[in-house]
């Protein structure tokens, strides 16, 4: 092995520069590789000048900043690569250029890091025979066979220092605040720093709400003399027999739609049925962005170690995984066979209600 490439695809996360620093250090350091850096995931491959050799000063200092230094795009596919025709957009398949680049480039291995979609799109290539390993990278947490991704930590600390800011405020001016975090289908952001932030509602995907039950917990809280409360609600909740919030629908097969306004609609709601002030904080991309906690550094560092170790024995198809405190691989086949979802059963479901957190149901 002389030369491996690696891509940062989908949204970004903190601790992507983490796994960048560790492929290169260890390939450069330790194995005498070469490591070409493919910018803005996929989208990378159809433009050779958006791949360069990565050197240890390209390193140098990266470790903690956010984001990554690649660029990343969540909506790069091969498979589907939009063209204009006939004043049309139209989708085509483009992946035989992206491995004809791979040839060209004289990349004998490929490091994809992303989550669902962009691990979806890894397990296509390989078909096609491109030699990949995955690391898995997702503040939703929501990958299969890893217990935890790098990123939904420094995600989970951004949400609770959030609530901490609104404890007082929302007592202050006797309000209902609402957080809006992300969470398209698993709510494990929500309901871990709703947890920890000690919210008194908590709005999961996989738990569908009821309005009035939201409301009657309020009010309860209100007659015990706490004339405030605060909610935390994952952007795909919704409530029992209807539909998510969506702000813009996908435009192809491919795409996913966009959510967002799950907060406003439960404020709209409680205003309706209590006369109490309501404010809603939508957190978003500040949930993305900073500094990448100790956790999620060290656990990139340790990734992109595994991704090398993995290369070497020649097991393609393999995404490096955490199993309790070991670093292990599974196929990315069955990573990306369903979403990681919460509970409604479980331990940490359960917790939140034996602490008195309403769930909605």
């Amino acid at each position: 092995m002389k030369r491996i490439g690696i891509l940062t695809g989908g949204g970004d996360c903190p601790g992507l520069n983490a796994v960048i620093r560790g492929v290169v250090k260890g390939a450069v350091i330790q194995r005498g590789w070469e490591v070409i850096g493919i910018e803005d995931g996929f989208d990378g491959l159809l433009d050779r000048g958006k791949c360069r050799l990565l050197t240890l000063d390209d390193v140098r200092g990266i470790l903690p900043r956010g984001g990554t230094i690649l660029g990343s795009t969540n909506r790069g596919n091969p498979f589907s690569f939009p063209i204009e025709k006939d004043g049309k957009t139209v989708f085509i398949d483009i992946s035989d250029q992206v491995v004809g680049t791979l040839k060209e480039l004289g990349v004998e291995a490929l490091v994809v890091v992303g989550g669902d979609g962009s691990l979806k799109i890894a397990q296509e290539l390989i078909r096609k025979g491109v030699p990949i390993v995955a690391v898995p990278k997702t503040i939703d947490n929501d990958l299969m066979e890893t217990d935890v991704t790098f990123g939904y930590n420094t995600a989970l600390e951004t949400a609770t220092d959030a609530l901490d800011k609104l404890h007082s405020t929302a007592e202050s001016h006797h309000r209902v605040m609402i957080l809006e975090v992300m969470g398209r289908y698993a709510g494990w952001i929500a309901l871990e720093s709703g947890i920890a932030g000690g919210a008194d509602v908590i709005l999961i995907p996989e738990i569908p709400f009821e309005i009035k039950r939201i409301c009657r917990a309020v009010d309860d809280r209100r007659r015990r003399g706490r004339r405030f409360s605060i909610i935390v609600a994952a952007e795909g909740a919704f409530p029992r027999g209807g539909e998510r919030v969506v702000r813009k629908k996908a435009e192809a097969a491919h795409q996913i739609e966009r959510l967002g306004g799950i907060g406003e609609y439960v404020a709209r709601e409680i205003g309706t049925c209590l006369d109490m002030d309501t404010r809603v904080t939508v957190l978003g991309h500040l949930q993305r962005g900073g500094s990448p906690t100790t956790f999620d550094r060290c656990l990139g560092s340790r990734f992109g170690i595994k991704a090398l170790e993995l290369i070497e024995k020649g097991a393609f198809g393999q995404m490096v995984c955490l199993k309790g405190r070991d670093i292990r691989s599974a196929p990315i086949e069955k990573a990306v066979r369903k979403l990681k979802l919460v509970n409604p059963g479980g331990d940490m479901v359960r917790a939140a209600e034996e602490l008195g957190i309403m769930l909605g149901r």
